[in-house]
């Protein structure tokens, strides 16, 4: 499956459980540091966790000695990729009123708009149903965020799709923890409902992203040439992505 987000040799980016097997190693030594082996690896690779755990992988074929050995080969990457992690803004954990959330490409606060049996509150001009103006609106607002999603992104992917002619079979709104979106080797494009809180411009690009992996479902430069002739700002919408992501729990 192709999708924003894959692994390259050196990132800050989740681990892929999927693609890894058998082996997992924390020290008491160094608490932020595993070890996993990976069956599909090639070669030795660090990541950086969102939570702050280094990740070494280890090949099928490999040693955790010559890990430990490129882990230490790295340590200057490794301090510069924690140090950009702690700049990045990242989401309040508990939402009240007052808190400000991305919304729309925007931080928004959220205000109160009616209050009562039926009480709502408002994120910019849109309106939302609460149970309650006490305690912590973030699971209900969600909620209502991957709904509305639901009913938007479908539609454009529909709309960029007919205006690309790429061969998509089905559009799924999904609850992604890693990617902004992917796409199956069968033509179902599948887009992280956190788009709604996105620039329409980031959400479009993720959108052509997808659908030029259609025609090509790898990473190569022919396929950034592809993406390049749909949408011209690709590169602004990646930046974004890397300065914002946090702000969404990506």
């Amino acid at each position: 499956m192709a999708g924003v987000g894959g692994p390259r040799p050196l990132a800050v980016e989740p681990v892929n459980s999927a693609q890894q097997a058998t082996l997992e190693i924390r020290t008491a030594v160094e608490p932020e540091l595993v070890f996993v082996r990976s069956l599909r690896a090639r070669n030795y690779r660090l990541t950086l966790r969102k939570d702050g755990v280094a990740v070494a992988t280890i090949p099928a074929r490999g040693s955790e000695h010559e890990a430990r050995r490129f882990v230490d080969s790295h340590r200057d990457w490794l301090e510069r990729a924690r140090a950009r992690q702690a700049r990045k803004p990242r989401a309040a954990e508990t939402w009240t009123v007052g808190t400000a959330v991305l919304w729309r490409g925007e931080l928004q606060e959220i205000r109160v708009a009616t209050v009562g049996e039926r009480s709502q509150v408002c994120v910019a001009a849109d309106v939302f149903r609460v149970a309650s103006l006490e305690g912590d609106l973030r699971a209900p607002l969600e909620a209502q965020f991957a709904r509305r999603a639901k009913i938007e992104l479908p539609g454009r992917a529909w709309e960029l799709a007919a205006e690309t002619g790429a061969d998509v079979k089905h559009v799924t709104v999904r609850n992604q923890r890693s990617r902004w979106g992917s796409c199956s080797a069968g033509g179902t494009i599948s887009l992280n409902w956190r788009l709604v809180q996105a620039p329409d411009s980031v959400r479009d690009y993720i959108i052509y992203h997808e659908l030029m992996h259609r025609r090509e479902m790898n990473h190569s430069d022919r396929f950034w040439a592809r993406v390049a002739e749909v949408c011209p700002w690709w590169r602004d919408a990646e930046k974004w992505l890397k300065r914002n992501g946090g702000l969404v729990g990506l």
